[in-house]
């Protein structure tokens, strides 16, 4: 009798695996193979199946914003960019993706700082930092106490001591990498801080880490890219073993008020705190339209991964990639491939030295899927480049925390920039051209070339690389 009790269950346990798989599996390879691996193996495939098949990251965002973890009530900013910015009918069609994806005005007025390294970047926070009268809000993935760190610290309780709402929100596992804590020295003084997800609550979520990297004061002045907070980004030190090459923009108007939003409702999510009102301003110092977007697994749409291919499709004449982790998926290899196919010049600069060994061997086995059709990659020299930037043709630039791999367009919650400026584009794109002319050019041969161990090496990354 137990027996058969046993089997009826695995029978119902098998059937109801395999029926969701066919039914909620948008791949139809995907959704047979899990039909296959649940029916050949009873039992043992449906738990195979829920353990690695099932997104649970993605439902767990999403129950989460059904429940309003992730609302606020701020209201939206005005002086949208309109007509739009560019008369190339491939740039409009870009923007109005941006539109449908993000349900957010591009905004006109602003302007933009390209700021390199640590050293260009911190006194510039810092400087914001001393000027703040009302509010003053910094997220960030890691926040470390060394001597940068510690400047900071100093910087934003010095803030609250006069009065300014501070506000500082750190990942509660990229907070892992220093010790002692920097909530733990912030929590001396006035300055409010709190964790995005520590692992000892709401379950343990290695996953779903706030990976944005924002300062915004008095709703105003922003500042967003990759840099985290620690002196590993002064880059210009020689004798700075750990030392890591970033770029950080920084921007005033009203695109402020989008990085400002994406922190409160972070902040209202971490602490159930209501965000309250708080004064936008009307000052347009520039002529720059951006756009915010958030990207992360609790929205509706994969944001920044349409943007990317849409932008990848925009492009006419010049597509230009720096990033420190290259993992895409079919489709991104697609639009990539597709440009270079249609004459569209890509460019893909990639640290020849990677902080991350065996992120490392998965980008060198896609490597080849991109030369094979025309397009261009160049390995960095050291020190380790962090940079995060896509440029199309010259008017249309993102920047900001994603890199190219699952963890950044699905997993985490990102923060870019988009950029319709030309004097911007111009500018960054000489940088990458800079870059790209002191690194060094890697050729199909060369892939081709590897020795067969190292090809099964970079072949077993790239089999793991949807879970790096």
């Amino acid at each position: 009798m137990l027996t058969l009790v046993i089997e009826v269950l695995l029978a119902f346990i098998t059937i109801l695996s395999a029926g969701h798989a066919f039914l909620y599996k948008r791949d139809p390879k995907a959704a047979w193979g899990w039909v296959a691996v649940c029916l050949m193996f009873p039992g043992g495939g449906a738990a195979l199946y829920w353990l690695m098949g099932v997104n649970r990251i993605r439902t767990r965002a999403r129950t989460w914003k059904a429940k309003g973890k992730f609302d606020h009530p701020i209201a939206p900013a005005a002086a949208q960019c309109e007509p739009p910015p560019v008369a190339d009918r491939s740039i409009a069609a870009l923007v109005r993706i941006g539109d449908t994806v993000t349900g957010l005005p591009l905004l006109d007025g602003n302007r933009i700082s390209i700021l390199h390294n640590g050293e260009a970047a911190y006194p510039a926070m810092q400087d914001a930092i001393a000027r703040a009268r009302d509010r003053l809000y910094l997220s960030t993935y890691i926040f470390r106490t060394d001597a940068i760190g510690r400047q900071f610290i100093d910087a934003l309780g010095a803030a609250a001591e006069r009065g300014v709402d501070v506000r500082v929100l750190i990942d509660g596992v990229g907070e892992l990498y220093t010790f002692p804590w920097a909530s733990a020295w912030l929590r001396r003084t006035k300055v409010r801080v709190a964790r995005f997800l520590p692992l000892v609550r709401r379950g343990f979520h290695f996953n779903l880490r706030n990976h944005r990297k924002l300062l915004v004061v008095d709703g105003r002045v922003g500042f967003t890219g990759g840099m985290n907070i620690g002196e590993h980004h002064l880059a210009e030190q020689p004798n700075n073993p750990h030392r890591v090459v970033d770029l950080q923009v920084g921007v005033e108007g009203p695109v402020a008020a989008q990085l400002e939003e994406v922190f409160l409702r972070d902040w209202h999510f971490a602490t159930g705190d209501a965000p309250g009102d708080a004064e936008r301003t009307s000052v347009t110092p520039g002529h720059a339209c951006c756009r915010g977007i958030s990207a992360g697994p609790n929205e509706d749409f994969e944001k920044l991964y349409w943007i990317v291919l849409g932008a990848l499709g925009a492009a006419r004449s010049h597509v230009r990639i720096m990033t420190p982790y290259f993992i895409p998926d079919r489709a991104l290899l697609a639009a990539l491939n597709m440009a270079a196919l249609r004459g569209v010049r890509v460019d893909l600069v990639l640290p020849q030295r990677n902080n991350l060994p065996y992120v490392a061997w998965a980008m060198r086995a896609f490597l080849w899927e991109v030369l094979q059709y025309g397009a261009h990659v160049y390995y960095q020299p050291g020190p380790f480049v962090h940079s995060k930037l896509l440029a199309v043709d010259d008017v249309y630039t993102l920047v900001g925390s994603a890199n190219l791999d699952p963890r950044s367009l699905r997993l985490n919650f990102e923060f870019n920039l988009e950029i319709y400026d030309r004097e911007v584009s111009a500018a960054l794109t000489r940088h990458f051209d800079e870059t790209r002319n002191g690194s060094r050019e890697i050729s199909l041969a060369e892939m081709d070339g590897r020795p067969l161990p190292e090809r099964l090496r970079d072949s077993a990354a790239k089999l793991f690389s949807p879970y790096f």
